[in-house]
């Protein structure tokens, strides 16, 4: 009879998280949503279960320089709601890159992770920044690169 054994990653494991930093200049906001959605999952390690949170802390800085491929700049929209009756607020993606570049960042990595109380918390050690400088130097974040 052959026994399979599952893994489950430690508390001590779990606790040791590393900081990256990913400069967004002329980065495609899907491809990079979907491999900043990996690193806080923590699909890049080896110790990567489903059900623990695994995942690394993430700073994106210059979120007001990425790109969308096609017509997206015109033809995507941001829709929230005020919670008032008849309050349903929608922008372009050009007035959104205006107002608030770093939540175009958020929203894209946001649809990516679970929709649950682990993704809530994935999310959590996702920091964007606009500009160059971003406040987390005390971590020692290293640069992570993509090959896209």
């Amino acid at each position: 009879m052959i026994t399979q054994k599952s893994y489950t990653i430690t508390k001590a494991e779990m606790a040791n998280k590393k900081w990256f930093v990913v400069d967004a200049t002329d980065m495609v906001v899907g491809r990079l949503a979907s491999e900043v959605a990996k690193v806080l999952k923590g699909k890049h390690k080896p110790q990567y279960t489903t059900h623990n949170d695994a995942g690394d802390y993430v700073i994106i800085v210059n979120a007001e320089k990425v790109k969308f491929t096609g017509k997206k700049w015109d033809d995507k929209d941001y829709h929230w709601h005020t919670n008032h009756i008849g309050g349903i607020k929608k922008r372009t993606a050009k007035e959104q890159l205006a107002k608030h570049p770093e939540a175009i960042i958020e929203e894209a990595v946001r649809g990516m992770l679970g929709k649950n109380t682990l993704g809530r918390a994935q999310f959590t050690k996702l920091k964007v920044f606009v500009g160059p400088t971003h406040t987390h130097e005390a971590q020692k974040p290293e640069a992570l690169t993509f090959k896209f």
